[in-house]
């Protein structure tokens, strides 16, 4: 499961989306996505309103969903649906920083501060199902606390067959440049994240004993950067085109009232740092239907070949 020097797209809150996974798969076939987190009360209980939670994963290729929660029989009960839907392995997200996770929930990046709850979830979760078990988690809550060897410790113990390290604590969110620890003497392969970007940092990674790296927000409007750092893609010379092909699978996925709104973001990363591009944002965070969004965007970048 776990490659030599893997290299892993995050799991993105409002990014890693079916849609955009696909791009990622596009460029390559054979990368480790992991899914935007999930609910695990939102999962169980089957919430309509909510298009993840009925993502088919077989297709998917090598692909782990991300849970979080605070119940242990809980996110057990979502381990299963996720190993029922296809997904290669279940991750647990021990690292969220953000209010309504961390501390509202009582999960996420809280779990580095209550070891013993991290322990009885990741014990149900790994006796739940039969696909590995990871979790991504930080350096600590503060830097005061920088535990993340004890936690990566527990996991060990119990089953969990890799972890993923952002190089923060949680009280850094993500400000600050990313520090990464020296893994060599981890239990389990650690995979690197946190501010991550080219050959060279994937190089560094290595030196410093990580099994692999996980690429963040490098990712944002290059869906190719897993195949270049890979080795098996170049950044597309027709960005419109992978522009129209990513729209075309936000519109399939959730349709145009849900979807133009939420493409917006891809556009203005898709665009940054080209010519006109303010004015271009300007534009689209007007347009509301399909034929004048792509219009816009043909007129943007150009004649749009298919890729």
């Amino acid at each position: 499961m776990l490659g030599q020097n893997q290299i892993f797209a995050a799991p993105l809150a409002g990014i890693s989306d079916k849609p955009f996974r696909q791009m990622v798969r596009f460029f390559a076939p054979d990368a480790a996505l992991v899914t935007e987190m999930i609910s695990c009360h939102s999962l169980v209980g089957r919430h309509k309103n909510c298009l993840r939670n009925f993502d088919d994963y077989s297709d998917e290729g090598l692909i782990g969903a991300q849970i979080f929660g605070a119940v242990p029989e809980l996110m057990a009960d979502a381990a299963k649906i996720i190993e029922a839907q296809g997904a290669k392995w279940v991750d647990i997200n021990m690292g969220c920083p953000v209010p309504k996770v961390a501390t509202r929930s009582g999960a996420g990046a809280f779990l580095m501060r209550d070891h013993k709850l991290a322990e009885k979830i990741i014990y149900s979760v790994v006796r739940a199902v039969k696909i590995p078990v990871s979790i991504k988690t930080r350096l600590g809550w503060d830097a005061e606390h920088r535990d993340w060897a004890d936690l990566v410790r527990i996991a060990a113990d119990n089953g969990v067959r890799w972890a993923a390290l952002h190089g923060r604590t949680r009280s850094q969110l993500y400000t600050g440049a990313a520090t990464h620890p020296d893994v060599h003497d981890a239990p389990i392969p650690i995979i690197a994240n946190g501010d991550i970007k080219t050959c060279a940092d994937v190089q560094e990674m290595q030196k410093l004993g990580y099994a692999g790296v996980m690429i963040g927000r490098a990712i944002y409007g290059r869906p190719w950067l897993l195949g270049e750092l890979s080795g098996v893609a170049t950044r597309p010379e027709n960005i419109g085109a992978v522009v129209m092909r990513h729209l075309d699978l936000v519109l399939e996925y959730y349709g145009a009232k849900a979807g133009i709104p939420m493409f917006r973001k891809h556009l203005a990363w898709y665009s940054a740092g080209m010519p006109n591009s303010g004015d271009f944002r300007i534009k689209i965070n007007q347009i509301s239907d399909e034929k004048s969004l792509k219009q816009e965007i043909l007129q943007f970048w150009g004649c749009v070949d298919a890729i």
